[in-house]
């Protein structure tokens, strides 16, 4: 199999399924979205030293790739079977959150994306992640067919983002700095 076909030459991609649509349309956009953000916590993954961490992120990134699945797929011809998304997912990224706040000091103040290099990278997917949720709620309120469990988790695993950001800075000695106002 090539990696070139040339069939999106002229500005069209084929969902799974089959159908041909521009490169443009909002579910190339959600699910290219998703993909970006799988590609960059993946850099931050690739960032990260801890195991237990690095475990948890190939999780969610393989989590993500059923999410981009889920989007890529042609509603009206795809008969593929596509694995399952359900409450676990989002509780599992619960867990871990609730697991890490219990070793941070609680906020009271907004914080700032950084701290570290690592805890950026982290923040920047985090910001992705966000964008990820609204290109798919976009994309849902003209096709109504997104699967529920796919913003909830998208939305979940912002929360997740932001409080990793805060873990890995205590972790890596990093400096929180707070919004003056």
């Amino acid at each position: 199999m090539k990696v070139y076909t040339k069939t999106g030459d002229t500005g069209e991609t084929s969902l799974l399924g089959g159908s041909r649509v521009l490169k443009s349309d909002l579910q190339i956009e959600a699910y290219g979205t998703v993909d970006e953000l799988n590609s960059y916590i993946g850099l931050a993954r690739d960032l990260i030293e801890n195991n237990a961490i690095k475990t948890e992120l190939i999780k969610v990134q393989n989590k993500l790739f059923t999410i981009g699945a889920h989007l890529a797929n042609d509603q009206k011809k795809a008969k593929i079977k596509l694995p399952k998304l359900d409450i676990s997912d989002i509780e599992f990224l619960e867990k871990s959150i609730d697991k890490m706040e219990k070793t941070l000091p609680p906020l009271t103040q907004f914080v700032l994306p950084g701290g570290h290099p690592t805890v950026s990278h982290v923040h920047i997917s985090r910001s992705i992640c966000r964008r990820a949720e609204r290109c798919v709620i976009n994309f849902n309120e003209t096709s109504h067919n997104v699967n529920p469990q796919i913003i909830k988790y998208l939305n979940r695993l912002s929360d997740y983002l932001f409080v990793l950001g805060r873990f890995l800075c205590q972790i890596l000695k990093g400096q929180e700095v707070f919004v003056e106002y």
